[in-house]
């Protein structure tokens, strides 16, 4: 099951006319650079901009087709804004209880208790809104969105009006929905680390249109699109936590390609954990270094290689087929006499435990 979508929305300086499939599960990000038509395809999926050519099935059902539209508080969704919108006259209790109306009988698929749980905000159930700070108010957002039990949960941008204390505050939060909601959350963001932390999948838009779309992980490292290059190019390694060493307080994790050290984490054995590695902090060997105080030194094949301005280059490695970027001086490539299929040692200086 999937998400099928159709639009064209002319604007007076600026069309979106995108055609694409969502996946029905996980947390997809809908990225580009501002302008490009995020807020604007998320509104048209919600109902809120309507395209009079525009198709869009949600699983088996038919929200928009020619004629047929139906409206926005009739599609089965939530949506939660970049600015929390609570009602100020109701404390929080009632602004949970707002949208139940929606919800028709034996057709809830998120309790009320359950939203309440999921975002921790039981103890703010009786408090003015007023009362609350910016990453309470968008937790008791979120949960209002939950508790009309939405087929789709769409989300705007929800952190990008928070101050990084805030937004430190709700991540945790953000990732519990996607760990435990079975449904399909489209996420707004132009935040590379925030995608990183929360998405499976990612929806590229560039002037209004589709770039590329799939598999985060993949997107992240393909060498044809813009996310492949500059300062925050970066792979996206899932791993396993596999065990811990309290002489050194180091942690270690697992992935196909091997193990990382990183600094103690208080993570149990077996946990999944993402890691980004920015490609900037990736140097290349042609030798295993011994005597080196870099301690994760991974065995690659050079996979594809692009010019990344006019003195370096950005080298997509693969390491028992898991992908990992590289960015170095065209001096550096030409010395070790870079190429397609070689084979060389990733020395990753650098890694960040997003989760």
């Amino acid at each position: 099951m999937t998400i099928e979508a159709q639009f064209k929305i002319a604007r007076q300086d600026f069309t979106l006319d995108v055609e694409l499939t969502i996946p029905d599960n996980g947390v997809t990000a809908i990225y580009g650079d501002s302008g490009c038509g995020k807020t604007t395809l998320l509104r048209a999926i919600a109902g809120l901009e309507h395209s009079p050519e525009g198709f869009l099935k949600v699983g088996h059902k038919i929200w928009q087709d020619g004629s047929f539209f139906l409206p926005p508080e009739k599609r089965a969704l939530g949506y939660v804004f970049q600015e929390a919108s609570l009602f100020s006259h109701l404390n929080v209790r009632k602004n949970l209880e707002y949208g139940l109306k929606r919800v028709k009988k034996n057709e809830g698929k998120i309790s009320l208790d359950r939203a309440i749980e999921l975002l921790s905000i039981s103890h703010l159930l009786d408090r003015s809104t007023t009362q609350l700070s910016g990453g309470e108010r968008q937790r008791v957002a979120i949960a209002r969105a939950l508790a009309t039990s939405p087929r789709v949960l769409l989300m705007d941008e929800p952190l990008s009006a928070l101050d990084l204390k805030r937004k430190q505050e709700i991540m945790p939060y953000l990732e519990s929905l996607h760990d435990e909601l079975k449904i399909p959350i489209l996420y707004v963001s132009h935040a590379p680390g925030e995608v990183a932390r929360l998405a499976d999948h990612l929806i590229l838009l560039q002037d209004g249109q589709l770039k590329a779309s799939g598999k985060l992980d993949t997107m992240l490292t393909r060498l044809d699109l813009p996310l492949a290059h500059g300062d925050k190019a970066a792979a996206l390694i899932h791993a396993t936590v596999a065990g811990h060493d309290s002489e050194f307080n180091l942690t270690y994790l697992d992935f196909p390609g091997g193990r990382f050290t990183v600094a103690h984490k208080d993570l149990k054995i077996n946990h999944p954990v993402r890691l980004r590695v920015i490609a900037r902090d990736v140097s290349l060997t042609l030798e295993h270094q011994s005597n080196t105080s870099i301690l994760n030194i991974f065995p690659a094949i050079v996979d594809e290689i692009t010019a990344e301005g006019t003195a370096q280059i950005m080298i997509r490695l693969l390491i028992n087929d898991i992908p990992l970027l590289a960015r170095i001086t065209q001096k550096s490539a030409s010395l070790l006499k870079l190429k397609v299929g070689k084979q060389v040692f990733a020395q990753v200086k650098s890694v960040a435990l997003l989760s």
